[in-house]
């Protein structure tokens, strides 16, 4: 099973969340305090997009480490292999 062992990626993917989460307390306020519902749902899109982010994130870098395991780090390999990766993850942010 593969873990995120990066810990610049695991810091990237906490703070993405506790954003999402401070996202989300803002947005139980805003119903508390009865805000107007577009504002509510243009909070609610955002925290969508940023959670929609972060599980792209979190898909490249599981795919990173998969091929990394399996494919080995030669020198080269490793930076095309960057750069192909930068590329998936930019083209999944797309199709949200």
């Amino acid at each position: 099973m593969t873990i995120l062992n990066d810990q610049k990626t695991r810091t990237d993917l906490l703070h993405r969340l506790k954003r999402a989460e401070g996202q989300l307390r803002g947005i139980q306020r805003m119903i508390e305090d009865g805000d107007n519902c577009l504002t509510i749902a243009s909070q609610m899109s955002a925290v969508r997009k940023a959670l929609d982010s972060a599980y792209v994130r979190m898909t490249v870098c599981f795919i990173e480490q998969e091929l990394g395991e399996r494919l080995g780090d030669a020198p080269g390999d490793k930076a095309e292999r960057a750069h192909m990766l930068e590329n998936m993850e930019t083209l999944l942010g797309k199709i949200r």
